[in-house]
């Protein structure tokens, strides 16, 4: 189901079209002047980085990471698996299920102390 833009020739308004398949025949409309002049434009698209190519970007995890290395959520919890791991334990479950909730950007409740 792509999106295609359009950029209208007499108001120079931007329109996006959906359609339901890419074979679909499309009439674009400007969605501010309802002109049938448009030009179509090159679509933007999007590139998603694995888990491990923003680890290796983002470098190992330390004590005190700058606030930048947060900016991406799947470096939350890194600390903690890193210190398991080097220790040769197993991290537990329930803290698993935090981190993984975290870093979809489900933050936990404040912990009964």
């Amino acid at each position: 189901m792509p999106f295609y833009d359009y950029r209208c020739q007499q108001c120079r308004a931007k329109t996006t079209v959906f359609t339901r398949s890419v074979s679909a025949s499309v009439q674009p409309t400007c969605s501010q002047c309802g002109s049938t002049e448009l030009q179509r434009l090159v679509s933007t698209f999007a590139y998603h980085k694995s888990v491990q190519t923003v680890h290796e970007e983002s470098g190992p995890p330390s004590a005190s990471p700058g606030m930048d290395y947060y900016k991406d959520p799947r470096n939350i919890g890194r600390h903690v698996e890193d210190f398991f791991q080097k220790q040769g334990m197993e991290l537990p479950q329930q803290v698993q299920e935090k981190i993984k909730a975290a870093r979809e950007g489900v933050m936990p409740k404040e912990l009964d102390l």
